[in-house]
């Protein structure tokens, strides 16, 4: 891979694991470097986790570039994964070669979607994960697709429903707890990305026209037809503006 590339990091969404990005990441070209993480409490990085924030998420990630040699990276993050790189970014700023918010979010949550939150950890503390994906899942997708993405639906499903009750406790109260990071955007010295879904339940509309012009260098993709996953409602559109990001770094 020459050296002008960056590497290509995934992090996934709550409740998500490495696996959502099954139908974006094989058509990716060859030369490019790429890391698709497990975050703490999710997928098969579910051992001893005591903090869920997104500042221990982003020093997980940190770690693990270390480890893995990698100076900068591009960050793509889904949803919870965009708040993380949002906390990378923020600690780290010269480690970032750019950042993708796919379907997420800069802005703190509302009072009202902070209550919602805690609604919803009441709900998996009285009747459990498996109920709560039942119905946590299909609204993400548009109204155009909650019929014929029904395999994409149950293997998400699949995927919340095997993570631990702590981790969504956890991570729906860090979430939460996350504060503002438009500064972030504002004082970034390296290309944004933002994909967002117009039937985005999750990430409203008028939030994701807000913030899509406060990065210096900021690029925005609207996808009609397609809510809080795009990576399976519109993987190829979203695969291209990734790699016109990844292609604009490299020079």
């Amino acid at each position: 891979m020459p050296a002008s590339q960056p590497t290509l990091v995934f992090l996934h969404g709550f409740a998500e694991s490495r696996e959502i990005w099954s139908e974006l990441l094989p058509g990716l070209p060859e030369h490019y470097r790429v890391l698709n993480l497990n975050l703490l409490g999710h997928g098969t990085n579910i051992h001893d986790v005591r903090d869920y924030s997104m500042e221990a998420q982003a020093r997980y990630v940190a770690d693990k570039l270390q480890a893995a040699g990698v100076g900068k990276a591009l960050l793509v993050g889904h949803s919870m994964g965009g708040y993380v790189a949002l906390a990378f970014a923020e600690r780290w700023p010269e480690r970032v070669a750019g950042l993708a918010l796919i379907n997420s979010s800069a802005y703190a949550d509302s009072e009202e979607k902070k209550a919602n939150r805690e609604k919803n950890v009441a709900f998996v503390e009285r009747h459990g994960v498996e109920k709560f994906m039942e119905s946590f899942i299909r609204p993400l997708f548009a109204p155009a697709h909650r019929e014929s993405m029904g395999r994409q639906r149950e293997f998400l499903e699949e995927i919340g429903k095997a993570t631990p009750a702590e981790t969504i406790i956890g991570g729906m109260r860090a979430m939460a707890a996350r504060p503002d990071r438009t500064n972030v955007l504002r004082t970034a010295k390296f290309p944004v990305l933002l994909v967002a879904g117009k039937d985005d339940v999750a990430v409203p509309l008028e939030q994701s026209v807000a913030q899509a012009p406060l990065a210096p260098v900021a690029h925005a993709l609207f996808l009609a037809d397609v809510g809080h996953l795009a990576y399976f409602e519109e993987p190829e559109l979203t695969r291209r503006a990734i790699l016109q990001l990844a292609e604009e770094i490299a020079g």
